[in-house]
């Protein structure tokens, strides 16, 4: 673009001559293509029925008979470091995301900010004359920076994006959303008994924001940047698409996996010698002070399951699958836009999966995902209870972990895992009709998140750029492969992946990965220089099922050298691999800072997490300033958390009521016997923890429910959560309840009325209530 003016003025502009070189917008060239990215969640490579899975997946096999699969396709293991890679053409840890941003820390590959000085693509491509919309996940925020206080220079519109509809965190619940609409939090536009859900919603949008520039420019190319929350979890779907599956799952993960590995030899996914890794490969593995390998990473044998176990597992895989299916139809309605519109056989769309599928269910599955992040396992008991209700509102549910294993058939371990093929290797697919002539092939080329924006700015013409925005730019990590999607005995200049990931390390060179042993985090077993390293002829050996390394002494140390090498490069170290209630408990720029009192108020928007009180097991007082002018005053007076755990103070038919839902299993309640009087009052909550569950890591204590500085109810042994409400879903409000009810006794929003709400303060400091709630009198007798 030219920057300098090359016109002429004079005294007179009937005498000057005008140059809007300097000043006009950037314009793309003639019959430059359109861009889709489609990034799935937690979907292995032993999914789709078009890599040989047993879901079907019709859109998606739609895009790969125009396209090219890619058979050895890597990620990072995890999900945000496989979107900052895949949009800035580096390693996630180059661009200061070596794990999710819920868990970054304050180290150069860590910190969660992707620096300016690497691009995303969406940056570029603005800058060459292209829309840019992201829908969906972001998951590319801090999570202290993800509220309407903070900076908004790493929020989507910030990075390059004109538009944004999504969601900021990890995950969301797929019935009541935490959505944000370019720079602001926003309700879904229907509730589920409407019929609402996300990704019809999510595709909605999509098509809702080309087509609002195409009826203006029907010439200017776009990049969107798609990101369903399928299949993360919670696993959320209709009824009737999990019953699509009904029974076609039931011969167990173990059965499936034999299954799907003929599948795949048959469609060229894997070597036809390709073996079957152990379900469970390392179980016999021990830590460094004697640690046992992790329940939670455990695979329950089917045979050894019981008839009630195989049915509620059963029952879950069905759920995912419909999920999937579900989603692949809604994202199938932007395809069928776009071909109706002529836009498709000029659209280069690229598909992947951000990780291998997910083993955070457990070996009992999930019905409520939050256990998770606070350091419990589900049950099977806890799962069966709620069978005919998985994929429903009621549940946050996670299918067991041997059906990660399956779903990342061959492959060794799941999400999390940077060590072995089953957490960074995925399907992904690429398609451009009027610019690669191969459809419906498999390159088995090695390819990692990295070297795709690379390979699209090679599609697109495109050089890198020297600067963006008047930044100087980092050279690109990753390699184009465009040489390869035409021809499939093309070489690349790729030679070396390094990978890392919570404590795990594996690194792959010319055909050859060597892998350290270790648990992922939350296992906590640290001395990394303990490690045994594994050395696997890859490209043969896809399951790593032969271990190399007593017979190739030289080539693994050159490898393990070799890693050390590239961590140095591109900010691989420090190795973390802490627990979820160290890593939460870690010290992270909030804004909220050391504050131990807060203030909310009515009218306001959402305050998530990251920015919100954190209860984390301690003590804690509600004080809430309301005036009450009806009898019959009902509605939520301040909310966090969800239906899968939180706590809520509200009214109802006249009386007061605390509710605190534990882990979604128990609704705690303590009520007013006696309506509450018309007038001004304090209405309280105290809790006082007394200990620690015996057995257990659960905080109790004692609650007590106030009108002003009377107790009206009270509750002993109150179990709390250690840790957090959830990574999402989990929003403060006051004076409603957005998302999901925290309280069965009542259907959200169940907004406040018949009363006015003046403030309400939390406190964590373990002052007396008595002490807190003159405090707050004083204070308001003051307005």
């Amino acid at each position: 673009m030219t920057t300098e003016f090359n016109g002429r003025i004079e005294l007179d502009i009937r005498d000057s001559e005008p140059d809007w070189g300097p000043y006009a917008a950037p314009t793309a060239p003639e019959g430059a293509p359109n861009v889709l990215y489609v990034v799935w969640d937690d979907v292995g490579i032993a999914t789709w029925d078009c890599f040989g899975g047993l879901v079907e997946m019709p859109t998606m096999s739609r895009i790969a008979d125009r396209g090219v699969r890619l058979s050895q396709f890597h990620t990072t293991a995890l999900c945000s470091p496989t979107r900052a890679s895949l949009l800035t053409g580096r390693n996630p840890t180059t661009v200061g995301m070596a794990t999710i941003e819920e868990f970054t820390d304050g180290f150069p590959g860590f910190n969660g900010r992707i620096p300016f000085d690497t691009a995303l693509l969406s940056e570029v491509l603005a800058e060459s004359g292209y829309n840019t919309y992201c829908v969906g996940k972001w998951h590319l925020t801090p999570i202290e920076e993800s509220n309407l206080a903070s900076t908004k220079r790493h929020w989507p519109l910030s990075r390059g994006f004109e538009r944004f509809y999504g969601f900021m965190g990890g995950e969301t619940d797929q019935w009541y959303p935490e959505l944000v609409y370019d720079n602001h939090p926003v309700a879904p536009p229907a509730s589920p008994e409407d019929g609402y859900h996300l990704s019809h919603d999510l595709a909605d949008k999509t098509i809702e924001f080309i087509r609002d520039a195409k009826v203006i420019a029907p010439d200017k190319p776009w990049f969107s940047y798609v990101c369903p929350g399928a299949g993360h979890a919670p696993h959320h779907v209709f009824k009737e698409w999990a019953d699509r599956y009904a029974g076609k799952f039931d011969m167990g993960y173990e059965r499936y996996r034999e299954i799907v590995l003929e599948n795949q030899k048959k469609l060229g996914i894997v070597p036809p010698d390709t073996e079957l890794s152990p379900v469970n490969p390392y179980q016999d593995i021990k830590g460094p002070n004697g640690e046992p390998w992790p329940e939670q990473d455990t695979v329950r044998p089917w045979d050894s399951l019981s008839d009630e176990e195989k049915r509620l597992f059963t029952r879950m895989a069905e759920v995912f699958a419909g999920f999937l299916s579900y989603t692949d139809a809604e994202l199938g309605r932007i395809i069928d836009y776009l071909d109706e519109s002529g836009q498709l056989d000029n659209t280069i769309i690229v598909v992947i999966s951000d990780n291998g599928a997910s083993g955070e269910g457990g070996p009992n599955g999930s019905v409520n995902e939050v256990k998770f992040f606070n350091g419990y396992i589900d049950t099977v008991e806890d799962g069966l209870k709620l069978i005919d209700n998985l994929g429903g509102p009621e549940t946050y549910n996670h299918y067991p972990i041997g059906w990660a294993m399956a779903f990342n058939t061959p492959y060794k371990l799941y999400k999390r895992y940077a060590s072995h093929e089953g957490g960074i290797a995925d399907p992904a697919i690429i398609s451009w009709p009027n610019g690669i002539a191969a459809h419906g092939e498999v390159r088995d080329t090695y390819v990692n998140v990295c070297d795709i924006t690379p390979t699209v700015y090679d599609l697109l013409g495109i050089a890198p750029p020297e600067t963006v925005r008047g930044v100087a730019q980092k050279p690109l990590d990753g390699v184009s492969f465009k040489a390869a999607l035409d021809d499939p005995s093309a070489q690349t200049d790729k030679h070396t992946q390094f990978y890392t990931m919570l404590g795990t390390r594996g690194i792959w060179h010319d055909g050859w990965f060597a892998s350290a042993v270790h648990a992922a985090s939350p296992a906590g077993w640290s001395h990394f220089d303990k490690d045994r390293w594994e050395l696997f002829r890859i490209e043969a050996d896809r399951s790593q099922c032969h271990d190399l390394a007593a017979e190739n002494p030289e080539k693994l140390d050159e490898l393990v050298k070799l890693w050390f090498a590239e961590a140095e490069r591109y900010n691989g170290l420090p190795l973390g691999d802490l627990n979820i209630l160290e890593t939460l408990g870690r010290w992270r720029p909030h804004l909220a800072g050391a504050r131990t009192s807060y203030s909310y108020y009515p009218g306001t928007a959402d305050v998530g997490a990251g920015a919100s009180v954190e209860l984390q097991g301690r003590s804690f007082a509600l004080i809430a300033d309301v005036t009450v002018d009806d009898p019959g005053v009902e509605g939520v007076v301040i909310k966090h958390g969800g239906a899968h755990g939180g706590h809520v103070l509200f009214c109802q038919d006249g009386r007061l009521h605390y509710v605190y839902n534990f882990l979604g299993e128990e609704e705690q309640t303590l009520s007013s016997p006696d309506p509450v009087t018309l007038g001004r009052h304090t209405f309280g909550v105290a809790f006082t923890r007394t200990g620690t569950a015996e057995g257990s890591h659960t905080p109790i204590g004692d609650t007590a429910l106030y009108i002003d500085d009377r107790q009206v109810a009270a509750l002993s042994g109150m179990r709390v959560h250690p840790g957090t409400f959830g990574l999402a879903s989990a929003a403060l409000s006051v004076g409603r309840n957005t998302g999901s009810p925290v309280s069965r006794a009542y259907a959200p929003p169940f907004p406040f009325t018949g009363g006015t709400i003046a403030q309400v303060n939390v406190d964590v400091s373990g002052k007396p209530f008595v002490d807190l709630e003159k405090e707050f009198a004083r204070a308001f007798a003051r307005d």
